[in-house]
């Protein structure tokens, strides 16, 4: 016998407790996502009803995963058993085929088939659906209170009380005006297409077209636009009633702009044209300027990261050549293409230049820059890069070692040997034989390593390893010298107690012979020179090469950078005779007196200082007498001419002076300080006029010494 009744009361059961549990995790991804978007849209630009979709399909999906509601029967009938002890823990077996139970499994069967349809299905399905809207309702709570809470972003502009104020004041369209359609249409460098809006005040791209369509809800004779209250553009009626009305106008330059219908103006509206960039490059490699010595590959690897606001059209590197010296130079210019096409708001480019395509030999130098132009027509270049390939001829002449300062010409000729002496092994190397090979580069390692020891002796080295314990030399108590007594001495250790009382002067760190910036290169020089001696002991001369002329280079460079220039000195003045010493009359000889002439550009500023006084008393006294309102009016007209350059600068100083003015409606306190700042940033740092000095000696003997120069006393 099958116990159907039992089962349909558990399948029952199960349905509710998993309907129950998708509502509650509903409701709690609901929550948690209401709090979310309510956050990202309080504190951004991005829609409420946007974000909360997605961000409720999100937090639903990672709920489920980590914690999936699936549950099995053997979950239900465990769970009933632990509910109700009547069933004495053999739910399970109502579950089970008859024909598998035995004879006792199915009289305890029967017993709880009986039992279990009348038992109250448990709560608990419900009590999660309870928690559900707990969660709900907290969610729904803090949602309201933070769209209660103040915008304080960092991306918001609030620098300044004027801007803060300004964003208070928007549009306010005429009454006349039903309905306003703008079409903006982005230029073709901008690749945007059109948008749509319903607001006179603009944000625009550089030659932006823009169309006005505008739908008066009665007749009107005529509307202009007035655009920097100087220039008119007359629009066009599209019916016979005159009620709707377009025109269309390219924009390329920052303003503001005003309705006028049949004489009537509006309030203004601001225009922002946003400016096109140039493409901004930079060049990650090579170095400004960079050697190319010899053994290393004659080629330069450039690495250029182009970026642009709209998109990148061409770019190209513009590269010189410069042979020869003094008047015999000669300069080749080249233009040199990438090797890919270059498009898009950002592009990295790579570019291996290969100097002997170039015709470039040593001694040559390249300059280039990278050029580049964006999908408006602007154009960038780089800074200037200079490559140059070191002339091993050059290296090796002794042109200009007499006439300089040399402090250690041998050793520098020693070098150059050594380079030489190279260069023959190489030229042998097929006629001799592998053993004298060897010693032949074994022996100009060790020419280079004592070479490299007298160098060293110019930082302080005093033994063969740099840096090494040298010979120690002894000192008495009072040397002079400051000693730090080390602490902790290990019992027996004679070389501590050897340290303690004698001095070293082997530390390369501690010489003073050079100054900072030529002991660097030295040490640059060391460095070169046991990387030749390195190849030269392991029977490398080919490659002990490019190291020996870098060293080379370098010791060049070291002496012509301890170079001494003084310049020669002709002038040869005129004996004075002695009789004419001390006798010179000084009646004719008077202070100096500088005059200036000063453009008087004062009465711009004086009206302004009256404006900003008239403004001050209207803040005590709420009426214009027609000398403030001419004021005023001075001011207004400065205000329209900094509004045209910088409107969201100024407009609403604008908008309210015009308002002042005209007597529209009374403006408080906080109004007048937003014009005030305005006419203050016009106003600018003032500079004083001159004016004689005031201040006098302090003594009195000084007083009597002026007083006697100006009364003409010896």
């Amino acid at each position: 016998m099958e116990f159907i009744e039992s089962k349909k009361w558990i399948d029952n059961f199960k349905r509710k407790w998993l309907i129950f549990s998708l509502l509650r995790l509903l409701m709690l991804s609901g929550a948690i996502a209401l709090v979310g978007a309510t956050l990202i849209s309080h504190f951004s630009s991005i829609s409420f009803l946007l974000i909360l979709p997605i961000l409720w399909l999100i937090v639903l999906v990672f709920l489920w995963i980590i914690n999936p509601k699936g549950i099995e029967i053997k979950d239900i009938s465990t769970y009933l058993d632990q509910q109700f002890p009547v069933l004495e823990e053999s739910s399970a077996l109502v579950l089970q085929p008859s024909n598998s139970l035995s004879f006792l499994q199915k009289l305890q069967a029967s017993k709880v088939n009986e039992l279990l349809p009348q038992l109250a299905q448990p709560k608990e399905p419900i009590s999660k659906l309870k928690s559900g809207f707990l969660f709900l309702f907290i969610g729904l709570s803090i949602s309201f209170l933070m769209t209660k809470l103040p915008v304080k972003s960092e991306f918001m502009d609030t620098g300044s009380s004027a801007s803060a104020k300004a964003k208070l004041l928007t549009d306010s369209i005429p009454s006349e005006i039903e309905r306003l359609s703008v079409q903006i249409l982005a230029p073709a460098y901008t690749k945007l297409g059109s948008r749509n809006q319903n607001q006179f005040t603009l944000k625009v791209p550089i030659g932006a077209t823009v169309n006005w369509k505008i739908t008066t809800n009665q007749s009107v004779k005529e509307i202009n636009f007035i655009f920097n209250d100087s220039q008119v553009i007359g629009l066009k009626p599209l019916n016979k009633e005159k009620t709707e009305w377009a025109t269309q106008k390219i924009l390329k330059q920052t303003g503001f702009y005003q309705v006028e219908l049949d004489g009537k103006r509006s309030d203004l509206y601001e225009i922002a044209v946003v400016l096109d960039l140039p493409v901004a490059i930079k060049v990650n490699k090579p170095a400004q300027q960079s050697v190319i010595d010899f053994g290393q590959p004659q080629q330069v690897n450039l690495q250029v990261l182009l970026t642009d606001d709209y998109g990148i059209s061409d770019a190209f590197i513009a590269a010189t050549v410069t042979s020869g010296k003094g008047e015999g130079v000669s300069f080749k210019e080249q233009k040199i293409a990438f090797n890919k096409a270059v498009s898009g708001k950002q592009q990295a480019l790579n570019q291996l230049i290969n100097l002997r395509a170039l015709g470039m030999k040593p001694g040559d130098e390249l300059y280039f820059y990278v050029k580049a132009k964006d999908n408006f027509g602007q154009e960038s270049r780089s800074d200037i890069y200079i490559v140059s390939i070191q002339d091993t001829s050059e290296l090796m002449s002794l042109t200009g070692l007499a006439s300089g300062v040399n402090l250690v010409p041998e050793y520098f000729r020693s070098q150059r040997q050594i380079i030489i002496d190279t260069e023959k092994l190489l030229k042998e190397k097929a006629s001799i034989t592998d053993t004298e090979f060897k010693n032949r580069s074994n022996n100009l390692g060790i020419d280079q390593k004592l070479l490299r020891l007298r160098y060293g002796k110019f930082l302080g080295e005093e033994s063969e390893t740099y840096g090494a314990e040298g010979k120690v030399e002894e000192h008495s108590a009072d040397d002079g010298h400051n000693h730090s007594k080390e602490e902790n001495v290990k019992f027996g250790d004679v070389q501590a107690l050897m340290d303690e009382y004698a001095h070293k002067h082997d530390n390369a760190e501690d010489a003073g012979f050079f100054e900072p910036e030529l002991k660097s290169k030295l040490k640059a020089t060391l460095t070169e020179m046991w990387s030749a001696e390195l190849r030269l002991r392991t029977y490398k001369p080919q490659e002990a090469l490019p190291f020996e002329y870098k060293a080379l280079r370098l010791l060049k460079d070291l002496q012509q950078s301890s170079r001494a220039y003084v310049a020669k000195t002709t002038v040869k003045t005129s004996p004075l005779k002695d009789e004419k010493r001390l006798t010179g009359e000084l009646d004719k000889i008077t202070n100096p007196v500088n005059n200036a002439m000063l453009i008087t550009t004062d009465q711009k500023a004086a009206n302004l200082k009256k404006a900003i006084a008239v403004l001050e008393q209207l803040k005590q006294k709420p009426q214009l007498s027609v000398i403030d309102k001419r004021m005023l009016n001075t001011a207004q007209i400065e205000l329209i001419t900094a509004a045209s350059k910088s409107p969201s600068a100024y407009l609403p100083a604008l908008k309210l002076m015009k308002k002042t003015v005209n007597g529209e409606v009374k403006i408080n306190n906080s109004e007048i300080d937003l014009i005030e700042n305005a006419l203050q940033k016009l106003l600018g740092n003032v500079q004083p006029l001159p004016q004689a000095g005031s201040g006098v000696a302090a003594s009195s003997l000084g007083k009597s010494y002026f007083q006697n120069l100006k009364n003409g006393k010896q």
